[in-house]
């Protein structure tokens, strides 16, 4: 959640809480659960998190990305809410974390329309996260079978097969799911030979099995 001009540099952290100290995170560090609301608010200052579901300790459907400086789900804070999602340090972070008392403090000491503003921004973030959690109600496979047919190209002998133009883990970050979840779902479809080929060309065994699956 981004701010400009006047309220961007009242929610500073410099502003808010001079003293809150750098910490370094290491990769795969949880920073952040869904359905818990903290007591501290964290601002990245360098580094990459990832946003999503976690099941077992795994961030097994990822449906964004942060890269700092940013704050870390200010929104849920502003509106007194519980996280939506988990968060974990995709990457090496520095972050500074400063108390929730502080922040709506800070946000207390803007004038009434802002607070309107900082709240309608709030809740339309909320709102789009909640649609992306949604999404993660149709399961891995049923959203990777849809993409494959979706883009399905006719080729040789009236097979249809999908060329990866793009990376796995782009891929994945379309799907709401993490590159290594993606690999398991194209592993699981070789199995039930649904799907054939590896590298960069798979090709359809089994579109009816597939729109099956996609329930489409």
């Amino acid at each position: 959640m981004l701010w400009c001009g006047k309220v961007r540099t009242m929610f500073s952290v410099n502003t808010i809480d001079p003293s809150a100290q750098e910490q370094s995170i290491a990769r795969g560090q949880i920073l952040q659960q869904r359905g818990v609301d903290t007591r501290r608010v964290s601002y990245i200052e360098s580094g990459r998190v990832a946003l999503g579901v976690m099941e077992a300790g795994v961030m097994e459907h990822q449906i964004g990305v942060l890269e700092g400086p940013c704050w870390l789900d200010a929104s849920s804070v502003v509106l007194g809410l519980p996280h939506l999602v988990d968060a974990v340090a995709d990457s090496p972070v520095q972050l500074r974390a400063v108390a929730t008392r502080d922040f709506r403090k800070a946000i207390a000491n803007l004038s009434e329309s802002a607070q309107a503003v900082l709240n309608d921004v709030a809740m339309a973030h909320r709102r789009q996260t909640e649609f992306a959690v949604s999404r993660l109600a149709k399961d891995a496979e049923a959203r990777c079978a849809e993409w494959l047919l979706s883009h399905a190209q006719a080729c040789d002998e009236g097979l249809m097969s999908v060329e990866l133009h793009q990376r796995k883990r782009s891929i994945a970050a379309q799907l709401g799911i993490a590159p290594e979840t993606f690999s398991r779902v194209l592993r699981h479809l070789r199995e039930q030979s649904l799907i054939s080929g590896s590298g960069r060309v798979l090709n359809l065994v089994d579109p009816s099995g597939l729109r099956s699956l996609a329930g489409v």
